[in-house]
């Protein structure tokens, strides 16, 4: 997989052998280990799905997956979101780069093995490193 923005990523289909199954929702974040760990889907069946990230393949045009086993229930999903913060409540918050304020967040881009290599604030990539701060309203989605 090539660098994405996560708007892009969120705005593919998840198929199944060309079958399509659902789209992505969200994207869970791991910030600490400065990676994504998997989507939420909500699937053609209106349940929402925890997708893991690593068990897919993204193209240009799709998110595929070998097996609708991959797509984990409900209660699943709701352990990875409790690990986890999801990219929609990051959105529009401050960013601080080595002690001063950079911008606000809008966007991330997310790298083979799902690594975050940037985060995209007001409009420009910025690389995502250990200089990075990002200062949600929960405290305990926060980042050093």
């Amino acid at each position: 997989m090539s660098p994405l923005r996560a708007e892009h990523l969120l705005a593919l289909p998840v198929r199944l052998h060309g079958i399509p199954l659902g789209r992505p929702v969200d994207l869970l974040l791991d910030l600490r280990e400065r990676k994504a760990v998997g989507l939420d889907v909500l699937c053609g069946d209106e349940v929402h799905r925890f997708l893991p990230l690593q068990t897919a393949v993204v193209t240009a045009e799709e998110i595929a997956i070998r097996s609708p086993f991959l797509l984990l229930e409900e209660d699943e999903l709701a352990f990875y979101r409790a690990r986890t913060v999801p990219l929609s409540a990051l959105r529009g918050t401050d960013v601080v780069r080595a002690g001063s304020r950079a911008g606000t967040l809008e966007d991330v881009v997310v790298a083979a093995g799902g690594s975050l290599a940037a985060l995209v604030i007001d409009e420009r990539d910025v690389p995502f490193d250990e200089t990075i701060q990002i200062e949600p309203e929960s405290s305990s989605a926060a980042v050093s």
